[in-house]
């Protein structure tokens, strides 16, 4: 059983920036790959960013390319999302995932969530 708690989130103003972290709760951390997807009010979740159990390859949604970096520390099972440039439809609850195998933009293919955090771009 993998649990993942998100944290970082909070209110921003669009230009600014945010980096949002994931804690896993398992010891084979290295052995996952990671993903976080996001969903704003009235939308269905989407994919944003994924990155392998080594953190050697990583794969982002066009609406976030450029703008976000995902990144990992095995030593701390911890996944990252930095932000950068945000922009008001960024607005959503950010949620960390984790699977065996390879990365994969589709949530479908996550067995394990996180709760999610809230994140807020202001104008």
């Amino acid at each position: 059983q993998v649990q993942l708690i998100e944290s970082g989130g909070g209110l921003v103003q669009a230009g600014g920036s945010l980096r949002l972290s994931c804690l896993a709760s398992v010891r084979t951390f290295s052995t996952y790959s990671m993903g976080w997807f996001r969903q704003a009010p009235g939308k269905e979740r989407e994919f944003v960013a994924t990155i392998t159990w080594s953190g050697g390859s990583t794969y982002y949604a066009d609406s976030v390319k450029g703008r976000f970096t995902i990144s990992r520390d095995n030593g701390k099972n911890t996944v990252y999302l930095q932000m950068n440039s945000l922009k008001r439809e960024d607005t959503a609850v950010y949620y960390c995932a984790a699977r065996r195998g390879y990365y994969s933009g589709n949530l479908n293919e996550y067995a394990y969530w996180g709760q999610g955090t809230q994140v807020t771009v202001s104008s």
